[in-house]
C-alpha cells in the first residue's frame, strides 16, 4: 500500500520527527482541494485551512512531549451524522442542521490518539439509503467510474479515502452503509460489534442497531482504528462491555452459501468464485449454509416494524416539516405511521426464529464468507428505481446487525466498468479482531489491482434555467448551493413564454407556459449542475410543475421548469412583469402601499 496513505506509517513518522501533523494536513488539504474539480459533493462541509492547521500543530506538540499518540497527526473524514464540536451536524438535511457543543465519543477518542479531522462528508439523507444518490448536496460517484453509485450511506467518507484524500474515514452501518460504499470503491469497511464502538454523539438511524464503521484502505489500518475505538462507554445506553470469553482466532471454519442470487451479474459471480477459492485455503474447514433464513431476516430491517424505529429517529422534522425531507427518505419513513404495536411484536417474534438460525450457523463455523452486494448500478439506475434496486443491495447486509453479528468487506476485484466489488467475512458478536486477522490474510491471498482513479474525465453537465423560488435570494435557493450548482448568469427567453402565479404556497412558486402565438420573454437564472446533482434535483420537484425544455433568447436549449395544466387552476397570470422578481418586487410595494394607508 501506498505508505503516503498508511495510517500507522504515517503516525510513526510523526511520533518519530520524520513528519509534522502541520505537514500531513496540509498535504491532506491539497489533495482535497484538487479533487473538488472532480466530486466537490463528497463534502457537506470542510474545515478551514486555519481549523486544520490549529489541530495538526496541536498534535505535533502533544507528540514532541512524548505523549503516547497511536494516530499522530493522521488526518481523517467524519460522516456528517457523527458530531464534531463547532461544526453542523447537518445529516444532509439542511432544515435539520444543529451545531453541536461536544464531539461524538468516537471524535473524542481519536482526537486523544493524535488524529486529525478535515472535514464532514456526504451521506444518504439520515443514513437512509445504500447507494450515495439521497442527498440534496448531491450523488456521490465511484472514484474509479462516477456514472456508478459510490454506495451509502456512508458515500463521501469512501470517496474521500478512495480518492486519496485522507488515510481513513468514519462512517456509520446498520444496514451496510459502511460496507456497501468501501465494496464500490476497493476499500476496506469494517462494522464492530454492536455496542463496541460508542455511538454517543451520532444521530441515529435505528438506535438499536446502529454502528460507527471505519472506511480504510487495509484490513491493519482498520484493526488500529478499532484499537482506538473499542471500549465501553457508560455514557451511551447501548455501549456494550466485551466479554472475557470473546471468540479467539485459530483453525477457523468457513461457511460458505448453498446459493446466490446475482441479478445476472456474472461478472460479480466470478469475483465471488475467485475469492472463495483464497479463502478456502485460509480456512481449515468448509461447510455449506442455507442462507435463506437470514435473507429473509433481511426483509426486516425495511420491509418490518424497524423502518418505525427509522421515523423515531426524525422526531419533529417529520411531524412538523416533512417537506425537508428527501422525497425517498420521507416515502419510506412516512409508512411508519402504519406500523402498530401489534406488528413491532410480531417482528421481534420472527427476528427470534432468526436469531435460531444465526445460532444453529455459528455452531458449525466461525467466519461466514459473503458477496458485500450482488451487483452495483449506475447512478441514473437508482435515481429512475429509488426503492427496488437499494434493496437488492442489501440482500447480504441488512441482516447483519439484527442478528448481532459483526462484519468487514474487503476489496475482491473490479468489473470492467471499473466500479468495484467486495466480499465481507461475518461473524458472531465480539468476533472482531479475528475477522480483521483474516481479512488481512484475505487480501493478501487475494491481490487486486486499482484501477486509475477517475479524474480527467469530467462528468456532464446540465445547464438549468430558474424562474421562480429558485432564484437567488428566494426561498427555495439553498437547493441549488447545497449541489454546488454554479452560477453562470441571468438570460431571458425567446418571446414565447407565459408566467402565472400559482394558487397556494409557501413558498409562492410561478408557472412558466409555453406560448409560441402570444408569449413574452421572461428572465431566469441560469445554473450549471454535474448530472448527478441534476438527477437528485429533479427528483424533488413536484408536481404541477416539471423539468422540461426551455428556449432562451439567444436560441439556446436548456432544461427549466415548465407546468402542467392543472398549474394554472386558481393561478394569476403575471406574464406582464416579465420575471418573477418584477411581481414579487410590486407585490412588496403594493403590500407597504396598503399598510400605509
Amino acid at each position: 500500500m501506498d505508505e503516503a496513505l498508511d495510517t500507522s506509517a504515517l503516525a510513526g513518522a510523526v511520533r518519530t520527527g520524520k513528519a509534522t501533523a502541520a505537514g500531513l494536513a496540509a498535504e491532506a488539504l491539497a489533495r482535497a482541494d484538487a479533487y473538488d474539480g472532480v466530486q466537490p459533493q463528497a463534502w457537506i462541509m470542510r474545515l478551514t485551512a486555519d481549523a486544520v492547521l490549529a489541530r495538526a500543530r496541536e498534535a505535533d506538540a502533544r507528540a514532541a512531549a512524548g505523549e503516547d499518540l497511536p494516530l499522530a497527526g493522521v488526518p481523517f473524514a467524519v460522516k456528517d451524522n457523527i458530531d464534531l464540536a463547532g461544526v453542523p451536524t447537518t445529516v444532509a438535511c439542511p432544515a435539520f442542521a444543529y451545531q453541536p457543543a461536544a464531539d461524538a465519543a468516537v471524535i473524542e477518542r481519536l482526537s486523544r490518539a493524535g488524529a486529525v479531522p478535515i472535514g464532514k462528508t456526504n451521506m444518504d439523507q439520515f443514513a437512509t439509503g445504500l447507494t450515495g444518490s439521497r442527498s440534496p448536496y448531491g450523488a456521490c460517484g465511484c472514484v474509479f467510474n462516477r456514472a456508478y453509485i459510490s454506495g451509502g450511506s456512508s458515500s463521501g467518507s469512501a470517496v474521500a479515502v478512495a480518492a486519496g484524500l485522507v488515510p481513513f474515514a468514519l462512517g456509520t452501518d446498520t444496514a451496510g452503509s459502511g460496507r456497501a460504499p468501501a465494496a464500490f470503491n476497493g476499500l476496506v469497511g469494517f462494522k464492530p460489534t454492536r455496542g463496541r464502538w460508542s455511538t454517543r454523539g451520532v444521530v441515529p438511524a435505528c438506535r438499536s442497531l446502529d454502528c460507527v464503521s471505519v472506511l480504510a484502505r487495509s484490513a491493519a489500518d482498520a484493526a488500529l482504528i478499532d484499537q482506538v475505538l473499542a471500549g465501553f462507554d457508560p455514557a451511551d445506553p447501548y455501549a456494550r462491555a466485551a466479554p472475557a470469553d470473546a471468540p479467539a482466532a485459530g483453525a477457523l471454519r468457513l461457511a460458505l452459501p448453498g446459493r446466490l442470487d446475482w441479478m445476472s451479474d456474472r461478472q460479480s459471480e466470478a469475483l465471488f468464485e475467485r475469492a472463495v477459492a483464497a479463502a478456502r485455503g485460509l480456512c481449515a474447514e468448509v461447510v455449506e449454509v442455507d442462507l435463506e433464513p437470514f435473507v429473509e431476516c433481511a426483509r426486516l430491517l425495511y420491509q418490518g416494524p424497524w423502518v418505525a424505529e427509522r421515523a423515531a429517529a426524525l422526531g419533529p422534522i417529520l411531524r412538523e416539516r416533512p417537506a425537508a425531507l428527501h422525497p425517498v427518505i420521507r416515502a419510506i419513513v412516512t409508512a411508519a405511521a402504519h406500523v402498530t404495536a401489534a406488528e413491532a411484536f410480531e417482528g421481534f417474534y420472527r427476528l427470534k426464529t432468526y436469531e435460531r438460525s444465526a445460532q444453529a450457523l455459528w455452531a458449525r463455523a466461525d467466519i461466514l464468507l459473503l458477496p458485500t452486494t450482488p451487483t452495483t448500478f449506475r447512478i441514473a439506475e437508482v435515481l429512475a428505481e429509488p426503492f427496488g434496486l437499494n434493496a437488492a443491495l442489501g440482500t447480504y447486509t441488512n441482516f447483519v446487525n439484527l442478528l448481532d453479528m459483526a462484519a468487514v468487506s474487503v476489496p475482491a476485484g473490479f468489473h470492467d466498468s471499473g466500479a468495484g466489488f467486495g466480499v465481507s467475512l461475518i461473524g458472531p458478536a465480539w468476533s472482531d479482531r479475528t475477522l480483521l486477522g483474516l481479512a488481512g490474510r484475505l487480501m493478501a491471498a487475494l491481490p487486486v489491482e486499482r484501477p486509475p482513479i477517475d479524474l480527467a474525465q469530467r462528468e456532464a453537465r446540465v445547464t438549468l434555467a430558474v424562474v421562480g423560488a429558485h432564484l437567488n435570494g428566494l426561498p427555495l435557493h439553498w437547493q441549488l448551493t447545497s449541489r454546488h450548482a454554479r452560477f453562470l448568469g441571468a438570460a431571458r427567453t425567446v418571446p414565447a413564454y407565459r408566467l402565472y402565479a400559482m394558487a397556494g404556497g409557501p413558498p409562492q412558486r410561478p408557472a412558466l407556459v409555453f406560448d409560441a402565438d402570444g408569449g413574452a420573454a421572461i428572465e431566469v437564472e441560469l445554473y450549471e449542475l454535474d448530472l448527478a446533482a441534476f438527477g437528485s434535483f429533479t427528483a424533488e420537484v413536484a408536481p404541477p410543475l416539471a423539468i422540461g425544455a426551455v428556449t432562451l433568447a439567444d436560441g439556446a436549449e436548456v432544461r427549466g421548469f415548465v407546468a402542467e395544466p392543472r398549474a394554472l387552476a386558481g393561478a394569476r397570470e403575471i406574464t406582464g412583469f416579465g420575471g418573477w422578481r418584477a411581481f414579487l418586487h410590486r407585490e412588496a410595494g403594493k403590500g407597504d402601499h396598503e399598510a400605509e394607508s
